[in-house]
């Protein structure tokens, strides 16, 4: 039970009269967007390069602890965070990275190297942790939340064994895609990869401007040896090494030039 000063601490924009049940409805939440500063974002997004050399000079735990909680708010499809973040501090580990990285300056000069993996083998466990926390929380969550976790994701998500599931469901879909719009995928395990690599992609870019907020800059890096990296982290097939990022205070020479763009009208379409 809700006891009065919490539902009044909780629902104080809404007022307390609404929220007299032992649990207010979450349709009743609200949450006020704070000022922000456009430019200062902007400076951040411009400033942000791919820095390959870094100098002698640790960044401060709690300044990447701290990145690393705003890489996890980064939007997740589903809400299912289906992703990991190692940070590689172990010695030993660190050189095996580093040459599992080719030994490129990015990772061989990087005060912090940051692997990102995208997992495909935890969304079940994830969604009936949502689910709990749905059933448990302070908020009245409608019955749809609860069938989306219980249910919309296991129909949306689960292949089956050996992804047997696979080619039914993508026959389904493809039925009902002839009278009404409805996802297509994923329906196959390289479909599962792509979908989870998307979000885990969305965390890395949230963790690389938080580093460039923070005074700091990475180095994002795909040239690396997957199966060793899978190997030093001792991670299962279902765990996809994303992208390991190099992070630290730029130095000169880091930056191998000025940034290249092709031109916007390439990219940007209005239709």
């Amino acid at each position: 039970m809700v006891s009065p000063t919490t539902r009044r601490a909780i629902c104080g924009r809404v007022g307390y009269a609404a929220a007299v049940q032992s649990k207010p409805s979450v349709k009743q939440y609200w949450e006020e967007a704070p000022p922000t500063d456009f430019e200062a974002f902007a400076t951040v997004v411009e400033s942000r390069r791919s820095v390959r050399r870094f100098a002698d000079e640790p960044i401060p735990d709690e300044v990447v602890e701290r990145c690393l909680d705003l890489a996890l708010l980064a939007p997740t499809s589903s809400n299912l965070q289906c992703w990991e973040l190692y940070r590689v501090v172990d010695p030993a580990k660190k050189q095996a990275l580093v040459e599992a990285c080719l030994s490129q300056p990015a990772a061989a000069t990087a005060a912090e190297l940051i692997v990102a993996v995208a997992r495909i083998d935890t969304w079940k466990r994830n969604a009936r942790d949502i689910l709990r926390h749905l059933e448990r929380d302070v908020w009245t969550w409608p019955k749809s939340m609860h069938a989306y976790y219980s249910l919309i994701t296991r129909i949306a998500y689960d292949n089956g064994p050996l992804g047997l599931l696979g080619p039914v469901k993508k026959a389904l879909v493809s039925a009902v895609g002839l009278v009404r719009p409805i996802p297509r995928g994923p329906t196959s395990r390289a479909e599962l990869v792509t979908w989870a690599v998307k979000t885990t992609a969305l965390a890395c870019e949230n963790l690389m401007l938080a580093f460039r907020a923070a005074g700091y800059d990475s180095c994002p890096m795909e040239g690396m040896d997957e199966e060793r990296v899978r190997r030093i982290l001792g991670l299962g097939r279902d765990a996809i090494v994303t992208m390991v990022i190099g992070a630290g205070r730029r130095r000169r020479g880091g930056v191998y030039g000025p940034r290249i763009r092709l031109p916007r009208e390439r990219f940007v379409k209005t239709v």
